[in-house]
């Protein structure tokens, strides 16, 4: 195959990307925006040995799931990879995909349930992170990058996010026009206006604008003030280079730069950089799940903790809850969240690296049924940390992942799909391991788009002799 050459061929099968696969010609070509079963002519962009990436330029035959991606930016944003495909359809290409990464990459070979529909596949996002920038004509512009790129799109709306992102949109592009404050050029480190994220929360906004010096917000402010009544506002200033959205220079310009908040019983205070999932609704689903696999009585322990939420639903299901947290801010929040809520001698926090505290709580607890509740970032657990999981004798780990490619690797450790030898990670699938996989169900947290969130539960292995008997 050689690179800028046409080529035609049948879509096998889907990537972990959601593109589609092709074999011809001795080579595997990744196509995105392609379905299985379609004859297809495409472009080869990139080819190296027998892989190559390619461009759709042309469906010969399309597939019954392919539908009319309904957003005018759609292959050009980098914000949605699946809008081609129906729903029915998404759910089924994310069970696929957990199944087969968590066996390519980690050696586990176990069932994966039926992905949790959301009940909107549209409009469900909760928070907005939206950079801002300029065009070639120096116009201020809002949108989301191109995918592998910085280039801002610019756009007017977007389908997965909630009906109010078109007032957000343009109240800033009409402060920027107004009032001669431009948006940032990544390239040039020239203009003010970077970024503005938004969180909704039962009817409540947070509005934080960065922006790289300080700047007057109120005719910002005034205008926003059309379309949003109940929200606080706060500036960030982050004059950096680099990609962090927020700096450590904040000043509350309108309202008290939080707001209370209530979930599954729990009153937290949230603010701009506040960790909430952003799916109302598979966030409600995901929570319920994880304590139905919390017994009553039992000791829970949550690893990476954060602000305590978790946590603080644990306590009040089991009775007695730990959670551990090596950012101090996280901890000291958590345990505001445990004065809120009464949960004094049920919810305990600590403030320490996970892998170090797992026993020592432990040790605290012999006698009672124990469960760990994990929910890593998307880079997952440290090795240490699923060392010390595995070695801990809990009765039942409750996995939380948003990555199916670090879940691949962690679960594979935990169950002894994977080995360590010398540093480096070998699929072996010996198994040895006290635990065993119980379930394992995909979220559909970000319709349209190739992630999910899944939820794996471990048990502990029952010897054969008590089998036995």
């Amino acid at each position: 195959m050689k690179k800028n050459e046409t080529y035609q061929g049948k879509v096998v099968s889907l990537g972990s990307e959601g593109e589609g696969i092709i074999k011809t010609d001795g080579t595997t070509a990744f196509v995105p925006f392609c379905l299985v079963g379609e004859e297809v002519s495409f472009k080869a962009l990139k080819v190296k040995d027998s892989i190559a990436y390619g461009k759709l330029e042309n469906l010969n035959t399309k597939s019954p799931d392919r539908v009319s991606p309904p957003c005018p930016v759609f292959t050009k944003c980098g914000g949605c990879d699946i809008q081609h495909m129906n729903y029915t359809a998404q759910l089924k290409f994310k069970q696929d995909s957990v199944s087969s990464t968590l066996w390519k990459i980690g050696g586990v070979e176990a069932r994966v349930d039926e992905t949790i529909p959301c009940d909107k596949d549209y409009r469900y996002r909760n928070k907005l992170a939206l950079p801002i920038g300029v065009n070639a004509n120096g116009e201020t512009i809002c949108g989301f990058y191109a995918p592998h790129s910085h280039r801002i799109v610019d756009i007017p709306d977007c389908l997965i996010q909630a009906e109010w992102i078109k007032q957000v949109i343009s109240a800033v592009k009409k402060f920027s026009k107004e009032n001669k404050v431009q948006g940032y050029n990544e390239e040039t480190r020239t203009g003010i206006l970077r970024r503005i994220v938004v969180r909704e929360l039962g009817g409540k906004f947070i509005f934080a604008l960065v922006t790289a010096k300080k700047i007057n917000c109120a005719p910002l402010i005034t205008e926003l003030e059309k379309s949003f009544k109940d929200f606080t506002f706060l500036l960030n200033i982050n004059p950096s280079q680099g990609n962090a959205i927020f700096s450590d220079s904040w000043q509350i310009v309108r309202g008290a730069g939080y707001f209370e908040a209530e979930e599954c019983g729990i009153k937290y205070r949230a603010g701009a950089q506040t960790f909430v999932q952003v799916n109302d609704d598979i966030r409600a689903k995901l929570y319920a799940r994880v304590l139905e696999e919390a017994d009553e009585g039992a000791v829970a322990l949550d690893l990476y903790s954060g602000g305590g939420m978790l946590t603080a639903m644990l306590a009040k299901k089991c009775g007695t809850a730990y959670g551990v947290e090596i950012v101090k801010e996280a901890s000291r929040l958590a345990d505001e969240l445990k004065e809120a809520n009464g949960l004094n001698g049920k919810m305990f926090n600590i403030c320490g690296a996970v892998e170090n505290e797992i026993e020592n709580v432990f040790k605290l607890t012999e006698g009672k049924k124990r469960i760990i509740v994990c929910d890593p970032p998307r880079k997952g657990m440290e090795r240490s940390v699923v060392k010390a999981v595995a070695q801990s004798g809990a009765d039942k780990i409750v996995l939380i992942s948003c990555n199916p490619a670090t879940l691949a690797r962690d679960l594979g450790l935990l169950t002894g799909g994977l080995e360590e030898i010398g540093g480096a990670l070998y699929k072996m699938c010996s198994y040895n391991s006290p635990y065993e996989v119980t379930s394992i169900t995909p979220f559909d947290m970000f319709p349209q788009t190739k992630w999910c969130e899944t939820l794996v539960v471990l048990s502990k292995k029952i010897p054969t002799e008590a089998k036995a008997e």
